[in-house]
């Protein structure tokens, strides 16, 4: 696995040296320690299913990334965003209380129990390995590191905490067919950030 640091500019951090292509690799298990999208995140003990701050509907679990696959994350990553009333709940928003990101740490993860109501899971599993060169034939489903493609302006987060620019990680499409589409909107983007002396991660979608 190619792993690289972080480099750093006045407007947040960002994988500079190199960009990893998220290249689907098969259905695993639902509940697999492995990088992915949808199935059933892997959470501490004391986790509460996050819900939506408007609709109060249970959020739809998106991404789950490790640190195993990227050097950067010393913890899992997990993003969730609310799907119950698509377009109503402002879940592009960082700060709206319709997306919430976690930072967990890898050794103390168990499978959550998802809630019995609300659009809580993506309706396929999509393992990922990450290469630095795409194959011509592969199906991308996101990239780690580079810098951020804004399909609109920039919306880097400030962290919650510190206030600092957040460093970007991540960004997804919306998935390799429509079985494993997230809703960013129609050929949206979403866009995963760290404050890593905070453990802090935000996400944000724009299309």
């Amino acid at each position: 696995m190619d792993k690289r640091r972080l480099g750093t500019n006045r407007f947040g951090g960002y994988l500079e040296r190199v960009t990893l292509h998220m290249i689907y690799d098969g259905a695993p298990v639902a509940d697999s320690h492995v990088s992915r999208t949808g199935g059933i995140p892997l959470v501490t003990a004391d986790f509460v299913w996050p819900t939506c701050a408007k609709c109060k509907g249970a959020m739809q679990f998106i991404v789950q990334l490790l640190p195993d696959d990227v050097s950067e994350l010393e913890r899992s990553l997990l993003v969730f965003m609310c799907q119950n009333d698509p377009g109503m709940c402002d879940d592009w928003n960082p700060r709206s209380g319709a997306n919430k990101s976690y930072l967990f740490p890898v050794g103390e993860l168990r499978a959550a129990q998802v809630p019995a109501e609300g659009v809580t899971t993506l309706s396929a599993v999509s393992g990922m390995r990450l290469e630095g060169e795409a194959p011509a034939d592969a199906h991308v489903i996101g990239r780690v590191g580079g810098k951020p493609e804004w399909i609109q302006a920039d919306e880097t987060p400030g962290c919650p905490k510190c206030g600092d620019y957040m460093d970007f990680l991540v960004q997804l499409q919306q998935g390799h067919d429509h079985t494993t589409a997230v809703n960013f909107g129609g050929d949206g983007l979403g866009y995963a950030f760290v404050c890593k002396p905070c453990q802090e991660a935000a996400f944000v979608w724009q299309c």
